[in-house]
């Protein structure tokens, strides 16, 4: 989905955007690349922050994680504090487990954790909770699902896993805490363009600005969730990925830039 060419300020270019995600640690990040491509400003500020559960806070939730045979993840949040439990709780993960993973890049970021080509990983194929239900649809009968999640978690799993039947727990292991310095970040830069990347980060914008107007301000989102908590709150959504032939945010952003009539260098001007 591009509406570049269906608002009333199709005609302003692009010249900064806000990533709502922190600053990449490599020094090689394709944001980089796109940043030098089409000479734009690319800034980064997470817009909300995640604070992991203690084990001792985790085990008055009274779940055996090892009793689970396969584990349901929607974000690199939840593969991060997963592990982490199971490390201070000194729980050997079974190399049987099977993964469920929401997109192919969450599902990638396993391989921090895991053996990743003798484990059983799947994942859907567009980034919907339908396409990763059809996907967890051919393994309900056999497997004990772990929902690892926040204390904001959607409730679109939960409530499949429960309408079909299944075996499942959901475990909270970290909770979500809205940046208190959104609004001086966005008062010292007038950008283009912001970008997000949950309906955390949505609802974070609106409780450090309630005053919040788009006006001129393109929207960008990543997920369907994220497009839909855009909408809900009723900003313009002018970009949503992943889309055909743009699975990440950085291709849709190109091709939105391209859209929008900016002067492309090639990467290797760029680089150069």
């Amino acid at each position: 989905m591009i509406n570049a060419g269906q608002n009333n300020n199709h005609d302003k270019k692009v010249r900064s955007i806000l990533i709502s995600q922190p600053k990449p640690d490599a020094e090689k990040s394709p944001y980089f690349d796109l940043a030098k491509k089409f000479e734009v400003q690319v800034d980064f500020h997470p817009f909300i922050r995640v604070e992991g559960l203690k084990s001792a806070e985790f085990r008055k939730q009274r779940i055996d994680i090892a009793s689970h045979t396969a584990v349901i993840f929607t974000s690199r949040h939840a593969i991060d504090h997963y592990f982490r439990i199971c490390d201070e709780m000194k729980l050997k993960v079974s190399q049987d487990c099977k993964y469920f993973c929401i997109t192919e890049a969450v599902a990638l970021y396993l391989q921090k954790f895991i053996q990743y080509r003798k484990r059983k990983v799947f994942f859907g194929t567009d980034g919907t909770v339908k396409r990763l239900t059809e996907v967890i649809t051919k393994h309900k009968e056999k497997e004990k699902f772990l929902f690892p999640c926040s204390d904001l978690s959607n409730e679109d799993i939960p409530q499949w896993l429960k309408a079909n039947k299944c075996k499942y727990s959901l475990a909270i292991l970290y909770r979500t805490v809205y940046n208190n310095d959104v609004r001086q970040v966005l008062d010292r830069t007038k950008y283009d363009m912001i970008v997000f990347f949950s309906p955390s980060g949505v609802r974070s914008l609106f409780e450090n600005i309630p005053e919040f107007h788009q006006n001129g301000t393109f929207i960008g989102a990543f997920g369907p969730t994220t497009s839909k908590a855009v909408e809900d709150s009723g900003l313009r959504l002018d970009l949503k990925a992943p889309m055909p032939g743009a699975p990440s945010m950085v291709a849709a952003l190109e091709l939105y830039l391209t859209e929008c009539g900016l002067q492309k260098k090639s990467l290797v001007e760029a680089k150069g």
